[in-house]
């Protein structure tokens, strides 16, 4: 097997695991990130420091991006959730794919993804570029899925 490490990071497919399943393919995804939130804690009679403790985790939201794309599913359901408050969570996956075989050597699993935003780029008639569609998507958590061990690890 080819060395794998460190993985390219050019090389992905994101699958709606939904009927919005085909459409895999995007330029750009970004958002894949957890912080955990603190809470000071001052202590009566200690006056040098405070104790600072974990309360939460809190997940960025999930930006794909793409060439604008005419009749598309995932579209539909966007501007079903944005205009019509019609809301149908879904898990999708992000796959980091190895270059020399296409198999996925990460994967993503997001948990109860819904889109908050869709804009798409400018048109500028003084440049030459693409009609690029973003999606934002708000998701409750993702799970690191590493195909060789079978292993996932809830984040």
């Amino acid at each position: 097997m080819a060395n794998t490490y460190p993985p390219a990071s050019f090389f992905f497919r994101v699958e709606f695991t939904s009927n919005l399943s085909t459409e895999i393919s995007f330029q750009s995804v970004t958002g894949l990130s957890v912080d955990m939130q603190t809470e000071p804690l001052k202590e009566g009679g200690e006056n040098r420091f405070e104790h600072i403790l974990p309360v939460r985790t809190k997940y960025n939201p999930l930006i794909l991006k793409r060439g604008l794309l005419r009749g598309s599913k995932v579209i539909k359901w966007c501007m079903d959730a944005i205009l019509n408050f019609d809301i149908h969570p879904v898990e999708l996956n992000v796959n980091l794919l190895s270059v020399s075989s296409s198999t996925p050597l990460i994967t993503w699993k997001v948990i109860n993804a819904w889109p908050k935003k869709w804009s798409v780029s400018e048109f500028n008639a003084e440049q030459n570029s693409l009609a690029i569609e973003s999606i934002e998507l708000n998701y409750s958590y993702f799970e690191i899925m590493e195909p060789s061990s079978g292993s996932s690890t809830a984040q």
